[in-house]
């Protein structure tokens, strides 16, 4: 279960790294061709969401692998769980249903996580 729990939070913290790092590296305008979504947010929330999903990132992996606060990948991973559910609400909204999938995916893979970090499987 362990090496399970740490492929699901090595995909899901590259995932989040490289999203969050775009969404902060690129201006709002040019993210609109690819993320039809932005447009819905202003620039500063956009970058907030960046910066949340490559925090989210850092906390599923370090934490754990320190061995320093621990109790801070659990949290990440439920963090990603609700800023998945806010992606669905967006997505659902806009009529996008191609980008439910992979938020719902995504969503899976973090509730997943969170649960085998705060030991509902049993101990790590």
């Amino acid at each position: 279960m362990l090496i399970a729990v740490w492929i699901v939070s090595g995909i899901l913290a590259a995932l989040n790294l490289f999203a969050g790092a775009t969404k902060i590296a690129t201006p709002r305008e040019k993210l609109q061709k690819n993320m039809a979504y932005v447009e819905d947010f202003s620039s500063w929330q956009v970058k907030t969401i960046g910066a949340l999903e490559v925090l989210a990132a850092i906390g599923l992996i370090v934490p754990p692998l320190t061995g320093i606060l621990p109790i801070l990948a659990p949290l990440a991973a439920a963090g990603l769980v609700v800023l998945q559910l806010g992606a669905i609400i967006v997505h659902v909204r806009r009529g996008e249903q191609k980008g439910i999938v992979v938020n719902i995916a995504i969503l899976l893979l973090a509730l997943f996580v969170a649960l085998a970090r705060f030991g509902v499987f049993g101990a790590l």
